[in-house]
């Protein structure tokens, strides 16, 4: 159910299936905050979110190697907001801010998560958050053991709720039965990659986990890290140089440079071309489209956006607006389009 702020055009959800609200447009601080932009220029754009009605909040200890935790702690010290008011989230894993030796500095056993939150909690300079994810599975730890320790971590009062990030629907449904035959908390929360262009997880894999297990949505890269801006609609054969498509490292650009290397990304563009062409129609930007588009399954609580200037923040907002307009009629258009949906294994539907 989305409620509405009697004071701001912003919806609020329920985190799957707890009692905690968060609004349906996030800000993170994955790329931005605590590493490309400096620390007067994310406290504008926090501080823009919180007047816009933005009560969720996202970090994790591995961003900007722990500074981006530092620098959105000082920005909610600096913006004096009841805490109350805000939910803070972080994640644990990939560790490297935490000590020298990384063998037990990162993961999920018992040790990483309990050293991991405090180290977390001092770098914020908070008491507790909302919500600790775990930033991507960990093979190599029992269940029990990540289970039981995230439980260790709500029962001292350093985080209320638990959740996962980029875990396979096997991993979350495991964690939940451990919890369940032990009496214990499980995640109530998944945090995957999700956009118009990126749907197999989401719409496919988690077909049945959502009523299975209770499980809510906080989803990341809703305009796979810009392409879904527009920005990129006259680069019609290869990803521009210089862009982060061409020149980055990671796990999602080398994904979306793949796609140019098999002569995929001009058909992408191509794709991404008439999207525009219909947020246009609709009065919208093709951003706000891709943000709409992501709110319209009720299963996901929030988007998590990113932010380099406090305007993106408003347009992000004002996509809220293009919901109403998003008809069955519309979204069918938008599935012609992609040709992307998953199919349905009907003996996995409710």
């Amino acid at each position: 159910m989305a409620w509405p702020n009697k004071n701001k055009d912003m919806l609020y959800r329920r985190v799957g299936n707890s009692g905690l609200h968060v609004s349906a447009i996030g800000l993170g601080g994955w790329l931005t905050f605590g590493g490309h932009v400096d620390d007067d220029i994310t406290f504008k754009c926090m501080k823009q979110a919180y007047e816009c009605g933005v009560n969720f909040f996202d970090t994790a200890e591995s961003y900007a190697n722990g500074q981006s935790e530092i620098v959105m702690g000082d920005a909610i010290q600096k913006g004096g907001w009841q805490r109350s008011d805000l939910v803070i989230s972080t994640k644990l894993n990939w560790g490297m801010a935490n000590g020298e030796i990384l063998i037990n500095n990162h993961g999920l056993s018992r040790k990483h998560i309990i050293e991991g939150t405090r180290a977390s909690l001092r770098r914020l300079k908070l008491d507790y958050v909302d919500i600790i994810y775990a930033h991507r599975p960990d093979r190599l730890t029992p269940m029990e053991e990540t289970v039981r320790a995230f439980n260790f971590v709500i029962d001292q009062g350093w985080a209320f709720y638990w959740g996962t990030s980029e875990w396979s629907a096997d991993e979350i449904t495991e964690a939940c039965g451990i919890a369940k035959s032990l009496g214990l908390v499980g995640p109530i929360v998944e945090q995957p990659l999700y956009n118009m262009l990126d749907q197999k997880k989401v719409e496919g894999e988690f077909q049945r986990l959502y009523t299975r297990c209770g499980i809510g949505l906080t989803t990341f890269s809703p305009l796979k890290m810009g392409l879904l801006s527009g920005k990129y609609n006259d680069a019609t054969t290869q990803p521009p140089p210089g862009s982060r498509f061409a020149e980055s490292q990671d796990k999602f650009a080398n994904q979306v440079r793949n796609d140019w290397e098999n002569k995929e990304w001009a058909g992408t563009i191509e794709k991404i071309v008439k999207l525009k062409d219909l947020a246009d129609k609709l009065g919208f930007k093709l951003s706000q489209l891709a943000l709409a588009w992501c709110l319209k399954n009720e299963n996901v609580s929030a988007v998590i956006t990113g932010a380099s200037r406090p305007e993106q923040i408003v347009d992000n907002v004002e996509s809220l607006k293009l919901l109403p307009k998003l008809t069955p009629e519309i979204l069918a258009q938008i599935d012609e389009l992609l040709l992307n949906r998953p199919a349905q294994d009907p003996a996995r539907q409710d």
